[in-house]
C-alpha cells in the first residue's frame, strides 16, 4: 500500500501573520522561518493523527483487493472519493464505476464499501489498483478545529525557541505534553 499526494493544500492552517502575533515577533526577518515552522508543524500533526488539515488530494495504491468488502481510506476527514482505477495486464486502467462501491464518510477511520458487483482483479502484480480522494478540513485554516490551530502554534513556538541541534529520542526533542492532550481527542482509537 502506498499513499501519494496528488493535489497539496493551497493554503496552510495558520498565517505567518497569526503565528508570528502568538510568538510576539515584530519585523519580516525571521518570516521565512517562522513558515517553514507552520509547515514542519502541520506535517507533523496530519502525520501523528492520519489526518488531512487543508483540503488536499491523495491517491491510495493497492497491490491486490484487500479480504472482506471494506477498505479504509488512511486520512481523515475524508471529503469524497473522486475514483477507483485497476491496470490491467496490457496497462491500461479500467475506471470502476461508482455504482460498484459506497463511501462511509462517518466511520472512524472513512472506508470504501464494495457492494454486490464483483471486484475487477489487477493485471498487474504491484500497485495495480488506485483509489483517488479528497480529505481535509476545509480550504481554509478557519475550518480546522481550535485545538489543533491552538496544538500548531504551541507547537511552532516550542521550534522557534529551540534551534539547537538535538538527538531524536532525546528530552529536548519531545514535543510538549501540552501539544499532546490538545489533539489527543482527535486520535484514532483501535480495539
Amino acid at each position: 500500500m502506498a499513499l501519494v499526494m496528488t493535489s497539496a493544500p493551497v493554503s496552510e492552517p495558520l498565517t505567518v501573520e497569526e503565528a508570528k502575533a502568538h510568538l510576539r515577533v515584530d519585523g519580516t526577518a525571521e518570516d521565512v522561518l517562522i513558515g517553514s515552522l507552520i509547515l514542519t508543524s502541520r506535517l507533523h500533526i496530519e502525520s501523528a493523527l492520519s489526518l488531512a488539515l487543508i483540503d488536499q488530494a491523495w491517491t491510495l495504491q493497492l497491490d491486490r483487493w484487500p479480504c472482506g468488502n471494506d477498505i479504509e481510506i488512511p486520512l481523515s476527514p475524508l471529503k469524497t472519493v473522486t475514483g477507483v482505477r485497476v491496470r490491467t495486464a496490457s496497462g491500461d486502467w479500467l475506471t470502476v464505476p461508482s455504482t460498484s462501491y459506497l463511501v462511509d464518510l462517518a466511520s472512524k477511520p472513512p472506508r470504501l464499501v464494495w457492494n454486490a458487483t464483483t471486484r475487477p482483479e489487477p493485471g498487474v502484480p504491484a500497485a495495480g489498483i488506485e483509489i483517488g480522494f479528497e480529505a481535509g478540513f476545509g480550504p481554509v485554516g478557519a475550518h480546522v478545529p481550535a485545538p489543533i490551530r491552538h496544538a500548531l502554534l504551541l507547537l511552532i513556538a516550542h521550534w522557534y525557541e529551540r534551534r539547537e541541534a538535538i538527538d531524536i529520542g532525546s528530552d529536548a526533542a519531545r514535543v510538549p505534553e501540552v501539544v499532546s492532550d490538545l489533539i489527543a481527542p482527535f486520535r484514532k482509537i483501535r480495539l
